[in-house]
């Protein structure tokens, strides 16, 4: 089994990306208001800043900053795949949602990736690769299409104009393109 080395920054700016266990899933937009009640739960009890975050049918990618003396990214992690599964209905049949090891519901990938921000241009790359990334998948002919993301409080604070990567030449399905 490889060995796994993580990055504990106290106070630190971290990407992340993490994904179903089934890629064809589109569990987390279904379940989107319950990902958000968990994810306010959690920064409730273990709190972080929430820098950018996009939801896709079946991952996600989002900037968190951790308070100045933590560095647990983990726990966080964990409780919010804990919360999540715990929230789903039972009666689920999906083939996400069958038991895998012990009380495991195989909706997760166990591994998820983590990468420490260094500095202002790392930041600025991974803020924008969150938000075009709708886009790169072909969901969306523009990020601003997207409903699950953090790029509309980006425009709001004036960060991104409304109209920021609006034809990148990413051919959507069933498009006019």
């Amino acid at each position: 089994m490889p060995h796994y080395r993580r990055t504990w920054v106290p106070g630190g700016t971290y990407f992340f990306t993490v994904n179903l266990h089934d890629r064809r899933s589109d569990l987390l937009i279904r379940e989107i208001a319950l990902l958000r009640r968990v994810v306010a739960e959690v920064k409730k009890r273990h709190p972080f800043q929430i820098e950018a975050w996009v939801v896709l049918p079946e991952h996600m990618h989002c900037l968190w900053t951790l308070p100045p003396a933590d560095c647990d990214y983990a726990k966080r992690w964990m409780v919010i795949k804990q919360l999540l599964c715990r929230g789903l209905p039972a009666t689920d049949t999906s083939s996400a949602l069958q038991p895998k090891r012990g009380r495991e519901r195989g909706v997760w990938q166990r591994r998820y990736w983590e990468h420490l921000i260094r500095d202002e241009e790392d930041y600025r790359r991974h803020f924008d690769y969150i938000h075009i990334n709708p886009v790169k998948h072909g969901w969306v002919p523009r990020g601003r299409d997207w409903p699950f993301s953090s790029f509309h409080r980006a425009v709001r604070s004036g960060i991104y104009s409304a109209d920021w990567a609006g034809d990148v030449g990413v051919e959507v399905p069933g498009s006019e393109w």
